[in-house]
């Protein structure tokens, strides 16, 4: 009987555990996802001239807390987002060590355009939803450490499908369309092609939290598109001119869908070859003839703040560190005296790459660059200036490899730069301490680390 009554209570038991793994790992081709009962609370973030602030809509403006970033990028989250179990384990894990950081924006990629099993966007309008509950994960587990999310729109590069990609698409549905992949922002039906998928992706309501993306305030801001460029130079100024256009077009779009978010370009920051700072401030002549133009591009009514990167070693190959590093502080002055006299907007570095952590040149100080480029935004805080953050590029964990290029590191296997990357989360978080919401949601790690 003894027996009985045990096996009678056992076999429920196993029943359960079992049913338990079977709903972890997938049903189909989709992953079994449970609804998220409650988020922690979390504002707006909106600009303010050249600040940005989170919105407290019971306080009036002059007590709206000021906002400057700490951040990064890991452009590979929804990726490994779209499979439950290990993979969405690693997200977790680099959000959760982001946090730890002090971190509190992280930019990655809201787009694969018809590139192999795990693209988004199978075809025109046409969606794989196991993908898209993967990007729902990753911002559902960013607003649970936290983060804020720069989601970007489209590649220039062919790295996931990419404006490419759209080209091959209107190629294969008959339009009569030129090879060269500029005609991404000029042919009708591949701007269709394009607003469709905003349109998609800012209506799109998360399959877990149940939260529609555009009324979501862990996304900090949609970009537009990673690093614009055009493939042709050979006349500069019109290509410059239908950039400038679709940018226009575009920029107006999403704001008219979404109020909410903010809205930013994607630049690499280059001046045009309208601008003296062109010859000046870019990193060669060749800078200034990719069709885009940092200043032009910025001025964009519904473009909320600026933004640049910052790649010294990819832009200046032959050049010493020392060098590297006279231009960089030229190049942050330049982009935040422009923010503050020129644009009136916030400016946010949103690549800053170095090679150092794959091979550190013997220097003594392998962090220079980093170190240059968090000088410059700490001082620009502290004089309430528009240099409002830098986001490093890009951070791993342990399993990610696939995605690694030549600027790619784990911050924890780099103690120096882990070091380097805390104390500047600190630093601005002792400006504007009140700002950061982090310290409710997490462990603050700059408990007793503030300067």
């Amino acid at each position: 009987m003894a027996s009985d009554w045990r096996d009678k209570k056992l076999y429920p038991l196993l029943g359960i555990l079992l049913l338990s793994i079977f709903l972890y790992f997938n049903l189909g081709s989709n992953p079994i996802t449970f609804p998220i009962l409650w988020q922690s609370h979390m504002g707006f973030v909106s600009a303010n001239s050249t600040h940005f602030i989170i919105v407290n809509p019971r306080a009036p403006l002059e007590n709206q807390s000021t906002f400057y970033i700490n951040g990064w990028n890991s452009y590979w989250l929804m990726q490994e987002s779209v499979w439950a179990g290990p993979s969405r384990s690693r997200v977790s894990k680099m959000l959760k060590k982001g946090a730890e950081m002090g971190l509190t924006v992280c930019r990655t990629w809201a787009f694969n355009d018809g590139v192999g099993p795990n693209a988004l966007q199978i075809s025109p309008g046409v969606f794989n939803e196991r993908v898209f509950r993967g990007l729902d994960y990753v911002i559902v587990e960013a607003r649970k450490r936290g983060i804020r999310l720069i989601l970007s729109l489209v590649n220039n590069l062919s790295n996931f499908g990419g404006k490419a990609q759209y080209v091959r698409w209107a190629q294969e549905a008959g339009h009569n369309v030129s090879s060269s992949t500029d005609s991404f922002f000029s042919h009708p039906m591949i701007k269709d092609y394009y607003k469709a998928y905003v349109k998609a992706i800012l209506s799109r309501k998360n399959s877990l939290s149940g939260v529609k993306y555009a009324d979501e305030p862990a996304i900090f801001a949609w970009e537009l598109m990673n690093e614009p460029r055009c493939s042709s130079s050979s006349s500069a100024p019109i290509l410059q001119h239908g950039v400038q256009a679709w940018l226009n077009e575009m920029a107006a779009f999403v704001k008219s869908l979404d109020q909410k978010h903010l809205v930013t370009v994607g630049l690499e920051g280059f001046y045009g070859l309208n601008t003296t700072k062109g010859l000046e401030v870019n990193p060669g002549e060749w800078a200034a003839s990719l069709g885009s133009d940092f200043i032009q591009n910025s001025a964009i009514e519904n473009i909320d703040f600026a933004s640049i990167h910052a790649y010294p070693d990819s832009w200046m190959p032959h050049d010493d560190m020392e060098a590297k590093a006279r231009f960089l502080s030229r190049w942050v002055d330049s982009h935040i005296s422009d923010g503050d006299h020129v644009l009136k907007k916030p400016v946010i570095f949103t690549e800053v790459g170095s090679l150092v952590h794959a091979d550190n040149q013997g220097l003594a100080d392998k962090d220079i660059l980093l170190k240059t480029m968090y000088e410059k935004i700490y001082e620009s805080a502290k004089k309430r200036q528009a240099g409002a953050g830098a986001l490093i590029w890009q951070l791993l964990v342990e399993g990610v490899g696939e995605y690694s290029d030549r600027f790619s590191f784990v911050a924890w296997d780099n103690p120096s730069t882990y070091k380097l990357i805390l104390k500047q989360s600190c630093r601005l978080k002792s400006i504007f301490a009140k700002s950061i919401q982090s310290r409710k949601l997490n462990k603050d790690p700059c408990s007793g680390n503030l300067p």
